[in-house]
């Protein structure tokens, strides 16, 4: 069966897939059969056990979780937050990059991070969700 899981909990190793039937399965971490950790919003192709739940559970290869989104990071955010508050460093922190936003921070009066999350802001716009994806998770 296919569907598109809900939720994952890496603390608790264990989901939430809608069916494309419109039923919800609960699935346990062990189930998972695919490289990386399961993602909210991925679709996946997977069986029904004898207790109702999702088991051998696989992503589907090609499908991104969300449209513009391929990892965790939206890159349509990241651009924005470079452009409206780039000199304060507030991408990189969502980037998970805080040592260069803490390095923001300190030298935000120079207006010199401005200019360079200025520049950030048309790189993250052109580049692909696949590579910001890889970079940036």
């Amino acid at each position: 069966m296919k569907g598109q899981i809900l939720d994952y909990s890496v603390q608790t190793n264990s989901g939430v897939i809608s069916g494309d039937d419109q039923n919800r399965y609960h699935f346990s971490g062990s189930q998972w059969r695919s490289q990386g950790a399961p993602i909210r919003g991925q679709k996946v192709d997977f069986d029904i056990d004898g207790t109702g739940q999702a088991s051998e559970i696989y992503g589907v290869a090609g499908a991104a979780p969300f449209p513009g989104q391929v990892g965790e990071k939206n890159r349509i955010v990241a651009a924005i937050l470079a452009f409206f508050l780039g000199g304060f460093g507030v991408h990189k922190f969502y980037l998970g990059r805080i040592g260069w936003g803490v390095l923001y921070l300190v030298f935000f009066w120079t207006f010199i991070p401005s200019i360079v999350a200025f520049v950030e802001f048309i790189i993250y716009l052109c580049t692909s969700d696949e590579d910001f994806a890889r970079k940036y998770g």
